[in-house]
């Protein structure tokens, strides 16, 4: 049965995954099958970036514990720059203290999930944040035009 509440088609959406385990990777694919959306890999930050810059994804979710270059750096980075500060990052770890939650949202996290992930929590929550980042996209688009007038 469709899903009358979801007036945002989540199919047009992309979504980044980043982490440096193929297997937690395989699974969040996996996990957001269901959604229908596009779905990019990046292994690491300095990947992530680079893929962010050629596809500017709709949501992020990024592990924090990479190497090379956390994800807490990844997120600093996204945020200082004009062309991805608006993208919803969604943290994924296994780092469970307050801690790092609270650093996760002051590097500018949107939000953030605990390993191992649970699959009801995940898909609720990037649903919630795709449909607000379409729904941002369509009112710019809209307030784009009323400019054109």
């Amino acid at each position: 049965m469709p899903d009358d509440s979801n007036s945002t088609d989540l199919g047009t959406a992309r979504i980044l995954l980043v982490d440096d385990n193929p297997q937690n990777v395989e699974l969040l694919e996996a996990y957001l099958e269901e959604i229908g959306c596009e779905l990019r890999k990046a292994f690491d930050g300095p990947e992530a970036l680079a893929d962010v810059e050629k596809f500017p994804p709709d949501l992020i979710l990024l592990d924090i514990m990479m190497p090379r270059m956390s994800g807490f750096q990844v997120c600093k980075k996204l945020r200082a720059s004009a062309l991805t500060e608006h993208i919803p990052v969604i943290m994924v770890t296994a780092l469970n203290e307050l801690a790092d939650a609270e650093h996760a949202v002051e590097v500018g996290a949107t939000d953030f999930i605990t390993k191992p992930v649970n699959k009801a929590e995940l898909l609720l929550r990037v649903r919630a944040q795709l449909k607000l980042a379409l729904v941002k996209k369509q009112l710019q688009r809209a307030m784009l035009e009323a400019r054109k007038g």
